[in-house]
């Protein structure tokens, strides 16, 4: 089985606060969790200098630029950043619904992996509502191509990914993570995997106001000579496509609802990961949403039945 399979939508139980800084804008951010209502979704409410708030659903209608990161938002200063580790780890756990106040535009990056996210929520808690979870269940296989990358979904009784990465660099070559994608095995395999970056792209990066924040503290940088400057090394041999599985977790988090099928993709990153999920999601024949039939907190893949899809679908506006 592959996502743990629920019948109810859960929140956290109680709210809890993170600080640290962004890895793109430098800036120190602080961000907190409350518990929500059923079908509220994850929704970020951004607080801007004048004293405004801004309020962003974290879907994929709501996705702007996909460049070295996945960002919420069409315009610069009403947008959140760098949401991906921080959705992969709402996603793993299965949380559905949570309200999430911060006080810049983007998500801090903590150690550059989903650890301290999932660490937070244990910390707080889940709750679950007395309203059904409904799960976008892939029926048709659906592809695109990208210049030399791909990225397919296919339908699968459970939640598998199947990455696969080439760089043109000896410590990384080609490297695959293949597995279905719990709640344990993401804690396992996936959470400690961090971002990562060379050095011969530092200079390139700060001109373009990016990796501002970047540091040894929150990513694994290569050096010119294709050696891990980190002293610590790597949390695990492969920890370069584990970062990449994570990163498609947290991207195709922003379905809007828990899916069930399988991804695959070669070579892909944030771009593509948003124009397979958009290239599903705009096929009303190559998915159905299901739920659980009675009510019981756990069923299997089988059990679950085809719904009608609400008018206002979360993973559609």
């Amino acid at each position: 089985m592959g996502i743990d399979v629920v019948g109810y939508q859960t929140t956290i139980a109680r709210s809890t606060t993170l600080s640290g800084i962004g890895v793109h804008s430098g800036e120190n951010v602080s961000i907190s969790f409350h518990p929500a209502d059923p079908d509220t979704g994850i929704v970020f409410n951004r607080s801007l200098d004048n004293g405004d708030v801004v309020s962003v659903r974290a879907v994929s209608s709501q996705v702007g630029s996909t460049d070295l990161c996945t960002l919420l938002g069409k315009a610069p200063d009403r947008s959140i950043a760098t949401v991906e580790h921080l959705m992969a780890a709402l996603y793993a756990m299965g949380i559905d619904n949570v309200a999430i106040d911060i006080d810049a535009g983007e998500v801090p990056i903590m150690d550059g992996s989903a650890a301290v996210f999932i660490e937070a929520f244990d910390s707080a808690g889940l709750t679950a509502h007395a309203v059904k979870r409904r799960y976008i269940r892939v029926t048709k296989p659906v592809r695109i191509e990208m210049g030399g990358s791909w990225a397919e979904f296919t339908p699968h009784n459970g939640t598998r990914f199947e990455i696969d990465i080439d760089f043109d660099t000896p410590l990384i070559g080609r490297q695959s993570w293949k597995g279905e994608v719990t709640a344990d095995t993401f804690r396992r395999e996936l959470a400690r995997a961090r971002t990562f970056g060379f050095m011969r792209d530092v200079e390139r990066l700060w001109a373009s106001g990016h990796a501002l924040g970047s540091s040894l503290e929150n990513s694994v940088v290569i050096s010119d000579d294709d050696k891990v400057i980190n002293i610590e090394g790597l949390r695990y041999r492969d920890e370069f496509v584990r970062h990449k599985t994570l990163d498609a977790v947290g991207d195709l988090a922003l379905a809007g609802a828990q899916f069930i099928g399988c991804y695959r993709s070669y070579r892909g990153g944030h771009r593509l990961n948003a124009m397979a999920l958009r290239a599903l999601l705009a096929d009303s024949n190559a998915y159905d949403v299901v739920e659980a039939p009675a009510r019981r907190n756990s069923v299997r893949h089988g059990e679950l039945v085809a719904v009608s899809a609400p008018v206002f679908a979360p993973w559609s506006v």
